[in-house]
């Protein structure tokens, strides 16, 4: 659950969610569900000579099992938080 509560402070920023068959789509994270199921808004397709049937796609829902990265605006990551975090789950508390 670490990662959903880490998600959900990254509404209304732009990532850029990269799948596993190689389609990478930047947009305004709108929602992330406990699966890690994405919902984005304005997206446009980084590689559009390669995805050109994509181009009209203005939002998107992924679901989580087909996402192999997710590309956090630099802004947006907060280490100390996230190893804070990382160190209450790995002692179960």
């Amino acid at each position: 659950m670490l990662f959903f509560s880490y998600f959900k402070d990254l509404v209304g920023q732009e990532v850029t969610v990269e799948l596993k068959n190689d389609l990478a789509i930047r947009g305004t994270l709108h929602s992330v569900d406990q699966y890690l199921n994405i919902k984005l808004e304005n997206t446009r397709v980084v590689d559009q000579d390669k995805f050109p049937h994509m181009l009209s796609v203005r939002n998107c829902f992924i679901r989580g099992s087909v996402v192999r990265y997710v590309q956090l605006p630099p802004d947006g990551v907060d280490v100390d938080l996230l190893h804070d975090a990382a160190r209450r789950e790995a002692r179960g508390g």
